[in-house]
């Protein structure tokens, strides 16, 4: 009996080959390429991604797919009502490293109120504290949070430690949730002093923060997003910045990874990391973990380790 076949779509994954268990074929880009998948199509019951775009046609061109297996905890570029349309199951990375996020959200967030980048410069170049002026203090300050998801509730948990007086807004209603959820987007805003964006990396919030939000957040408001760059209408942020309709803004994620050259070099008021919220040591064995689990879990009939719902 022919082994199960896995189409593994991306390199990174590809390249950790001897990780993989011993009792899969593995298909990679190659065949794909080479025309030469459509000798086994019929035996690739799972197709293992790194969360990028999944064309339909190769959907399409696998009969007995039944599992779409992600490495990330997005999945933006997968077409899930297409899916569904097929009954086909997909699983991602949710939840392993919700903690790391968290962490960094908040050392974004400590990062632009302290002035650290500017601090740090002024330490360098031997100006100590020339041109450096009070800050406000953090404690009693309004912490919003889009989106109470797994990472949203770890965000809120350290926001609430610093003194922070936290809320939140999302789609549905949390019943079980510890902070009260604002009338809308725009009202989260607008009662926020820091907005932290964590919502779900799903299609249909692509732009949700837009230009009528950031007005609301306000001159004195900060973004803070470690959530995806698309569910932020970045052109609107820019010009936020530069009109300081916002007083700033912390990210990790962008709308185009790595950013265009002098997108925001000429911005003092931003704080920036290479989408790292996370990337840890222990998060990385840990998706892959949670990716090979829920493969195993397929192929013995057992419930997954976590799937992806339809709502968002």
């Amino acid at each position: 009996m022919a082994r199960p076949a896995l189409l593994v779509v991306s390199r990174f994954l590809l390249d950790r080959r001897d990780e993989w268990d011993d009792h899969y074929d593995l298909l990679g880009p190659d065949e794909i390429a080479g025309g030469e998948l459509a000798k086994s199509a019929d035996r690739v019951q799972v197709i293992v991604s790194a969360g990028e775009p999944l064309d339909r046609a190769l959907v399409d061109a696998l009969p007995n797919l039944k599992l779409v297996a992600c490495f990330s905890t997005g999945y933006a570029g997968i077409d899930l009502a297409h899916l569904r349309e097929r009954g086909i199951a997909l699983t991602s990375a949710a939840g392993v490293n919700a903690h790391d996020v968290a962490d960094h959200a908040i050392a974004l967030c400590l990062a632009w109120w302290h002035g650290l980048r500017r601090a740090e410069l002024n330490v360098r170049a031997r100006k100590w504290k020339e041109g450096l002026t009070p800050r406000p203090s953090l404690r009693g300050k309004r912490a919003g949070i889009v989106g109470l998801g797994r990472i949203g509730r770890e965000i809120a948990r350290r926001a609430e430690a610093l003194g922070l007086i936290v809320s939140w807004w999302g789609p549905r209603e949390k019943p079980q949730a510890a902070y009260p959820r604002a009338a809308s987007l725009v009202a989260l805003a607008r009662d926020s002093d820091i907005l932290f964006v964590a919502a779900r990396a799903v299609a249909a919030g692509a732009g949700q923060i837009d230009s009528a939000v950031l007005a609301a957040l306000g001159p004195d408001g900060v973004l803070v997003n470690v959530s995806r760059g698309f569910l932020i209408d970045e052109p609107a942020l820019l010009h936020a910045l530069e009109a300081r309709i916002i007083a700033g803004a912390a990210l990790d994620v962008f709308a185009r990874e790595p950013p265009a050259p002098h997108t925001w070099e000429r911005f003092e008021n931003v704080v920036l990391s290479p989408h790292i919220a996370g990337y840890t040591r222990e998060a990385g064995v840990a998706m892959f973990g949670q990716l090979r689990e829920n493969i195993r879990r397929h192929f013995a009939g057992e419930p997954l380790l976590s799937p992806v719902e339809d709502a968002l």
